[in-house]
Order: C-alpha cells, then sequence, then structure tokens
C-alpha cells in the first residue's frame, strides 16, 4: 500500500517536473519578458529538474539509504543559492523563497523520523517557478 502510494506520488513528481521543463521551454521559444528572465528561467528549470528528482529518489530510498535525502536537499538548497544569486527578478526570488521554504518543510520532517516526507509541496513551488516565466 504505502509502495503504491509512493509509486503514485513519483509518478505525479516526475509529470510535474516533466510539465515545469516543457512549460519553460514554451516560455523560453515564445519570449520572456526579458532577456534576464528567459536566461533565469533556464537556469532555473535545470536546476530544479534535477534537484527535485533527486529528492524524489532519495525520499522512494529512504530505508536503503537515508543519507541519499539528506544529501538531495542539500543540493536543492546549494542551487537554489545559484539561482538566487544570478538572478534580480523580483519574481524570480519569491519563487525561490517559497521553494526554499518547501526544502525546509522536508528537512524538518525528516529530522522528525518521517522517512517518507510528503515532497508535493516543493514539487508545486518549483511550478510555480514556471509561472514566472509563462507569457
Amino acid at each position: 500500500m504505502a509502495a503504491s502510494r509512493r509509486r503514485g506520488r513519483r509518478r505525479a513528481t516526475t509529470i510535474a517536473v516533466v510539465a515545469a521543463a516543457t512549460a519553460l521551454t514554451a516560455a523560453l521559444l515564445a519570449g520572456c519578458d526579458s532577456v534576464n528572465t528567459a536566461l533565469d528561467c533556464v537556469r532555473t528549470a535545470d536546476s530544479i529538474a534535477d534537484s527535485v528528482t533527486a529528492l524524489q529518489q532519495a525520499v522512494e530510498n529512504a530505508a536503503n539509504d537515508p543519507t541519499r535525502t539528506d544529501a538531495a536537499l542539500d543540493s536543492i538548497q546549494q542551487n537554489l543559492k545559484k539561482i538566487g544569486d544570478r538572478t534580480d527578478d523580483a519574481d524570480v526570488n519569491k519563487a525561490v523563497d517559497h521553494l526554499q521554504q518547501a526544502v525546509d518543510n522536508v528537512r524538518t520532517a525528516v529530522r522528525n523520523g518521517d522517512s517518507a516526507p510528503d515532497v508535493t509541496p516543493v514539487t508545486d513551488a518549483a511550478g510555480e517557478l514556471t509561472k514566472v516565466c509563462t507569457p
């Protein structure tokens, strides 16, 4: 039952990440409001998609190697710092802040003993970044 729920959550997360990357690509091809926003969108899409995938895989395999979840969360936080350092766009920074909060919540859940925390808020926050670049 729990494995089925995780597979469903994994499938939903994967679909959301693919949809976010597709939307970001479409937004880039259609043209964002400025060159800086377009570049931020590309960098964000790459960093966040990789990070969310790593977190999802780490959570799924937490029983085998619980340290992978911490490593994935660390990676996301490093990517978020890079994204924040690369942009002066207020909307991107706001979305980064929301994603950081979602990551912090997952980290807290793990520290409190949750071996399979809900990563949906992380996926949702990554989707928020997509909206920043959607014309």
